[in-house]
């Protein structure tokens, strides 16, 4: 595969990701994060814990979508999805939806998504290849 494939496919990814997720970070901007610090206070955390979604479902992906700091921007966007998961998915981990899928698909799509960047990084079409950041 040439090169140039490569780094068009990891703009795609990056794209994917990050606007995806921060159509769910703007969501909490606007709306709060009230539910987030209810779920924390339930497992016996500080509430103020709950800001961190902020950095992985706003700032991240911001910073994936540039391609600036592409691989930390993503290590935090892939901790943020564990936590996510381990905190509002993992009850019925095996449970399947209503056409078959895995009921908890979108966030693992997000999380290994995630993942994937975090090893590879932004390519060159990115803000990180014109400083040589990433």
């Amino acid at each position: 595969m040439e090169q140039r494939n490569l780094n068009i496919g990891l703009l795609i990814f990056r794209l994917n990701f990050g606007v995806w997720m921060l159509f769910h970070g703007v969501y909490k901007l606007i709306n709060g994060i009230g539910g987030i610090k209810g779920m924390l206070a339930d497992i016996g955390l500080p509430h103020f814990l709950a800001y961190g979604v902020h950095m992985g479902e706003t700032l991240a992906p911001i910073l994936m979508i540039l391609g600036y700091r592409t691989k930390l921007a993503s290590l935090v966007y892939t901790l943020v999805m564990i936590v996510a998961f381990g905190m509002a998915h993992f009850d019925n981990f095996f449970e399947l939806g209503k056409s078959g899928a895995w009921a908890h698909e979108t966030i693992a799509l997000f999380l290994f998504g995630g993942l994937g960047l975090t090893f590879t990084g932004a390519g060159k079409y990115a803000l990180s290849s014109i400083h040589k950041w990433d």
